[in-house]
């Protein structure tokens, strides 16, 4: 069972570190076997929305792209075609380490001239992103993406975090859920659990026999059906 440090801040409060938190849960049988640290990742990387494409001066299959990154406008050489002005996509800004292969030397982004014009960053794809082993074009996202926000933030990755792998014991079903490792907690530190809010769904005003039919072929095995 998995479950992070920051997740289960949104369900009780707690002040311990990563690691008393781990040490407190070993202390009540909840075996931590391994803990990772993680982080967002994608630093350098933002929501940006295309302003204008026009055609490479200079190059038939380039286009010159005006982009918005939420601080002001960027001039950006780009080979996919598969955007529109009005599109969402992911910009690397100068000094962005792309993701890259494990071993290989990072690759990263710097202002430079390609045939001859400027550009100020790199559209990803999900592929350069690391996203994807392949992918055709750039990665676009949806129109209600936030320019200027980190790409990290946007895939709510950001932050760095704490993933803990618990054992977890035959006779505890209920820990092998976030909200019962979440009340475990809860009792430790005599906090109020917080559990998420879920809607109520409208009664319909169809019997529920028309809906579904039930039929008992051993009445004398099973002579009762509830649901």
């Amino acid at each position: 069972m998995k479950v992070t440090y920051n997740w289960l801040k949104q369900y009780v409060d707690f002040d311990w570190s990563p690691d008393e938190l781990a040490e407190r849960l070993t202390m009540i049988g909840l075996e931590v076997e391994g803990v990772e640290k993680v982080s967002g990742g994608f630093d350098g990387i933002v929501v940006a929305e295309v302003l204008s494409k026009e055609p490479h001066p200079d190059a038939d299959r380039l286009s010159l792209c005006k982009v918005n990154d939420g601080d002001g406008e960027r001039q950006i050489v780009c080979g996919a075609t598969n955007f529109e002005v009005g599109s969402k996509v992911s910009l690397a800004v100068p000094g962005c380490e792309m993701p890259t292969e494990p071993g290989a030397k990072p690759f990263k982004i710097k202002v430079g001239k390609i045939r001859g014009v400027e550009s100020q960053g790199m559209m990803c794809s999900s592929k350069e992103l690391g996203l994807a082993e392949d992918a055709e074009g750039l990665m676009i996202l949806p129109e209600e993406a936030q320019v200027g926000q980190s790409f990290a933030e946007h895939l709510g990755r950001s932050g760095d975090d704490v993933v803990y792998d618990l054992e977890v014991t035959p006779n505890r079903p209920d820990w092998n859920s976030l909200i019962g490792i979440a009340r475990e907690v809860s009792a430790l530190t005599r906090n109020a659990l917080r559990l998420p809010e879920i809607p109520d769904l409208p009664e319909g005003d169809e019997d529920a026999s028309a809906l579904v039919d039930v039929r008992l072929d051993n009445a004398e095995h099973g002579p009762r059906y509830n649901a």
